[in-house]
């Protein structure tokens, strides 16, 4: 469980990469009053440190987060003590009768766990349709192919006042498979610590995960922005709506 967002990228991915979960929480939230989801559990898979579950709260539901990283998840119980959260496999978690399930931050595409793939995904996609009280949404974002140029390998490093961070990315389109290889450099005393870690994500088209959702029996809805705000290229925002019964 440990192999992923270990001590030090954790740190990093919270005090330096907030703005994703941050700029999007609006967004989510107006999604969440536009389909008359103003109270009640919000699960939220993939939760990372809390940033998603503190705005959450903040608005007055209820939160259940789920990350595999014990570290992000430390952090997440300290900054958000009212919500609850569990260290596990967002794909094998038990998921509660809820109001809302979201997933920000392109968790579904991560191959953290080594049973993730399509059928694990569209299983779960079904888990989370019985879970939803009729007229719940399931909210979550996917990163798609064309996220680096065909043959081509980026580089690139971000920096704050005690951290540094490198990240490669790879992309092979055949596979339709990401490859990013992060070195991280954090001050720990007088010195800087490296870490290093691997990270593979399965890209998926949107259109084909419009089209599972449609099956298992979502109305949906494809975007590529919550609210005003834009995610990166190839990224899709998905809005799942569970019919209400009564209709």
């Amino acid at each position: 469980m440990t192999d992923y967002y270990k001590e030090d990228l954790a740190y990093i991915h919270d005090v330096g990469f907030s703005d994703y979960a941050l700029k999007s929480a609006p967004g989510i939230l107006e999604i969440l009053k536009q389909n008359k989801v103003q109270e009640g559990l919000v699960v939220d898979l993939g939760c990372g440190s809390g940033l998603s579950a503190q705005e959450f709260t903040k608005a007055h539901y209820h939160v259940l987060g789920v990350d595999i990283s014990e570290p992000l998840i430390a952090i997440a119980r300290k900054r958000v003590p009212d919500a609850e959260f569990q260290i596990g496999s967002l794909f094998k978690v038990d998921i509660p009768p809820c109001n809302a399930v979201t997933s920000i931050g392109e968790c579904f595409n991560y191959l953290f766990d080594s049973d993730n793939d399509s059928k694990m995904l569209l299983q779960l996609f079904h888990r989370i349709y019985s879970a939803l009280t009729p007229g719940g949404v399931f909210i979550f974002d996917i990163a798609e192919p064309g996220q680096v140029t065909p043959e081509n390998i980026t580089k690139g490093f971000s920096e704050g006042k005690d951290w540094v961070v490198l990240v490669e990315k790879e992309e092979d389109r055949e596979q339709q498979m990401l490859t990013r290889r992060i070195m991280t450099f954090r001050k720990v005393g007088e010195y800087y610590r490296r870490a290093d870690e691997l990270h593979r994500l399965r890209l998926y088209k949107s259109s084909d995960i419009a089209t599972e959702l449609s099956q298992v029996g979502f109305q949906v809805q494809t975007m590529r922005s919550y609210g005003q705000y834009y995610l990166p290229k190839a990224h899709a925002v998905f809005i799942a709506r569970k019919p209400d019964s009564s209709l």
